[in-house]
């Protein structure tokens, strides 16, 4: 076999191939046996059919067709390895010339992964907000726990906000009841915006047993969208009472014994919760810097692929398990197709960037990834897609996705490198330091990346 590459452009090429036509004889032996399986000849026993009758009943060029489609991928493969190159998806292949006897002839156009310079990153600096915990986040913490742990009780007066009324419901669109427009018994909390819009001002000042009438555009069910005319009656006014703030609290609502441990430990968490976001923002602004800094051609098939991926994970998984359609979902947004386009492509290439000049970087510097470092990403992952670890992991292996996950870590720990290296400052000059958490930057380039395809996948496994 001979093969040449020409360089179409930095992320395609074409391989051109010759290949003599006695290497195309175990194809071609293999071909007539499969026909020999397929087809019967009368006065021959299925399976035992000479060649030269399979070639007059059904044409020589029959079985040309069937040995070059089998000989093909391992032709081709053995080309792409001769060249030297890193191909990204199927190829696009013409067969050239096929002379019976003599010679088979193709060419293979086909993205590759293009050669990249790793930029000097050792000068990068960024910065963060700083981690700054306040008084008042604490009492804002802490009040939120004292809410969980409010009570209600009855009261005969007129609804107010923050009261939890008891109401029933009845929605008519140009006059008819809707079949799914009528609830009864349902609490509401004046003021929490969860219900229909215009249901606080209907219920505010009336008493049990008191009744209003008022318009609201449906944010669900069969008249979705619709604007209803809403009956609303009160069969209950209920008073929200909320606990002290004392000692007695902290031991109701925690494991401390007083108040003052309660709020320290609100604070202990309020600054480990800072510490992660600032850590995250490191990342995803060292990793912005780095983007700035290399050229990285973008194969276009390749791009075309990931936009239509990243569209069909959003409108079917994302959007499918909120009840959205991709309409709605723009709709609420307040962005129009084109935007939501634009905006989809530029989250591929930066996707796209990110994983080969992060991959490079793994080579470059030989990162390897153990098993404890793979089981822990894979815990992870697995908790975010509300599986087990056991069903995600068959999952992740019936599906082929195992080299993926191990390239997400791979990644993140070239990214951990790069941060490393990096200038990190906050708000207020001070200097941050990075924890070595590979795992926590695994994240950041999955978010860069749009990483939520294994899951997506795993999720498809476990329902099937």
């Amino acid at each position: 076999m001979k093969s040449a590459v020409e360089t179409l452009n930095p992320t395609r090429v074409r391989l051109t191939v010759e290949v003599p036509f006695e290497e195309l004889k175990a194809s071609l032996d293999a071909a007539y046996k499969k026909i020999n399986q397929q087809v019967t000849v009368k006065g021959f026993r299925k399976g035992k059919i000479p060649a030269r009758v399979i070639d007059q009943r059904f044409g020589r060029g029959a079985v040309l067709e069937e040995a070059v489609n089998d000989a093909l991928p391992k032709l081709y493969t053995e080309a792409v390895n001769e060249a030297d190159v890193n191909p990204l998806g199927q190829p696009e292949v013409d067969i050239t010339e096929l002379k019976d006897g003599e010679l088979l002839a193709f060419t293979a156009e086909v993205d590759i992964r293009p050669a990249i310079e790793i930029p000097d990153y050792s000068g990068i600096e960024v910065t963060v907000d700083a981690v700054e915990v306040t008084d008042e986040d604490v009492e804002k913490s802490v009040e939120q726990l004292r809410e969980r742990f409010a009570s209600t009780s009855p009261v005969e007066r007129a609804a107010a906000e923050g009261d939890v009324v008891t109401i029933d419901l009845e929605a008519k669109v140009d006059g008819e009841v809707l079949p799914d427009g009528v609830a009864t018994g349902v609490q509401y909390t004046i003021g929490s915006g969860e219900l229909l819009e215009g249901i606080d001002e209907a219920v505010t000042g009336l008493e049990a047993g008191g009744e209003a009438t008022f318009t609201s555009t449906l944010k669900g069910g069969s008249a979705e969208g619709k604007e209803a005319e809403v009956t609303v009656k009160v069969t209950q006014v209920a008073a929200r009472e909320l606990p002290e703030l004392d000692d007695e609290f902290a031991q109701m609502a925690s494991e401390f014994d007083t108040l003052d441990e309660l709020k320290a430990d609100s604070r202990k968490r309020l600054e480990n919760m800072k510490q992660y976001d600032q850590a995250t923002q490191a990342q995803e602004r060292v990793l912005d810097e780095l983007l700035k800094l290399a050229e990285v051609p973008i194969p276009e098939k390749l791009l075309e692929d990931e936009v239509n991926t990243r569209k069909h994970n959003l409108e079917h998984h994302q959007l499918g398990q909120m009840g959205l359609t991709l309409e709605k979902y723009l709709e609420l947004q307040g962005k129009t197709v084109e935007e939501f386009d634009a905006e989809t492509k530029e989250q591929a290439v930066k996707g796209i960037k990110t994983q080969f000049i992060l991959d490079e970087l793994v080579s470059k510097e030989k990162l390897n990834v153990n098993q404890d470092e793979l089981t822990e990403h894979l815990m992870r992952r697995a908790a975010s897609s509300g599986m087990s670890p056991d069903q995600f992991a068959q999952a992740v292996v019936e599906g082929n996705q195992v080299p993926m996950l191990v390239g997400e870590v791979a990644r993140g720990k070239a990214l951990a490198l790069v941060v490393e290296s990096a200038k990190v400052t906050d708000t207020n000059g001070e200097p941050v330091v990075m924890d070595d958490d590979e795992d926590e930057t695994a994240e950041t380039v999955e978010a860069s990346e749009g990483g939520d395809d294994t899951e997506a996948q795993a999720g498809e496994k476990s329902e099937a």
